[in-house]
């Protein structure tokens, strides 16, 4: 399992440029991927209109 984040864990964010990652490949060229912080479980959707939404 990870540590939990801390803020200092973002102390450089906004000096570098975030990684990026492709949605379609996250999802496995499907809708749906879940992703997992700090021992939770969040599910990335990809709707018909092509946005995204996250949840718990």
């Amino acid at each position: 399992m990870t540590a939990p984040l801390t803020s200092s864990a973002f102390d450089g964010a906004s000096k570098t440029t975030p990684p990026q990652h492709d949605a379609l490949a996250l999802t496995g060229s499907g809708r749906k991927a879940q992703i997992v912080l700090n021992d939770m479980v969040y599910t990335l959707t990809i709707t018909r209109a092509g946005k995204l939404i996250l949840t718990k």
